[in-house]
């Protein structure tokens, strides 16, 4: 399979490094056209990808990303139209755009998917949001869900709530980045060294986030379980209650999903 890449920012880096990582595709067969940044050419160093000019080489890939930004995602995709092959599939992580825009300008020859990723792709552990082109057949749409698969967690959503799924899956991880060194600056405060509360926490996020998935348990049953009558972490929890934690949270996200 070769596959293609229309912009290698932070998003498209990501995926970029995780379907490389799954090795879902070689990078031999990975053909990448980066924007003006500078950053295509960083990771094609490290990564050993095809670095192209222009969008000749998509004749021969079978999927191809698009990872630009909300402004330019048609004009690129009117600019790359005559160079996708019938049956391509086009998997568009960029906002900006519906999967009927994109098949207005592309044809019905070409099968769209809508997918709103998160950074954690990069490790083959992300979160991701997938409209799927209604005309598209079985076959094609398990071939796109396998590439889509090697870099998380895929989720078929209605493309209405794509944008809130961002935000959620999206935002959010800077949001636990905030709140992991918030912990470590606590632990600080008490006498752990930085590198091993990072380490403490980043273990305890990836343990809490999988008992929560393997269990399947409501997060207030999963809290309860940890605070004990007059212990120290109801206390805890009650310090972050008193400061609004809640609706600090939740004011974030519907800040964000603005």
């Amino acid at each position: 399979m070769n596959i293609g890449f229309i912009g290698a920012g932070h998003m498209g880096s990501a995926m970029i490094e995780g379907l490389l990582k799954a090795q879902i595709v070689a990078p031999e067969h990975l053909f990448v056209k980066g924007g003006s940044s500078g950053t295509a050419e960083v990771l094609q160093q490290k990564l050993g990808f095809n670095l192209i000019k222009d969008y000749s080489a998509f004749k021969e890939c079978q999927v191809i990303f698009i990872a630009t930004g909300a402004k330019i995602v048609l004009d690129i995709l009117k600019e790359a139209a005559s160079f996708m092959s019938e049956n391509t599939i086009l998997i568009s992580v960029a906002t900006g755009h519906t999967v009927a825009d994109a098949k207005e300008i592309l044809g019905n020859e070409i099968y769209v998917v809508h997918a709103i990723p998160n950074t954690p792709v990069s490790v083959n552990e992300g979160m991701i949001g997938a409209a799927f082109d209604p005309d598209m057949p079985n076959a094609v749409k398990d071939e796109a869900l396998r590439v889509l698969s090697s870099l998380g967690k895929v989720e078929e959503v209605n493309e209405s709530i794509l944008g809130t799924f961002g935000t959620v899956a999206g935002c959010s991880p800077a949001f636990v980045d905030i709140f992991m060194e918030a912990l470590a600056d606590g632990a600080v405060m008490e006498g752990m060294s930085r590198n091993l509360a990072y380490e403490v926490i980043a273990q305890m996020m990836l343990g809490s986030a999988k008992l929560a998935i393997e269990t399947k348990k409501h997060p207030g049953e999963l809290k309860d379980g940890v605070t004990s009558p007059g212990g120290s972490t109801i206390k805890g929890v009650a310090a972050l209650e008193k400061n609004g934690f809640r609706y600090a949270v939740i004011d974030a996200i519907k800040q964000a999903n603005q």
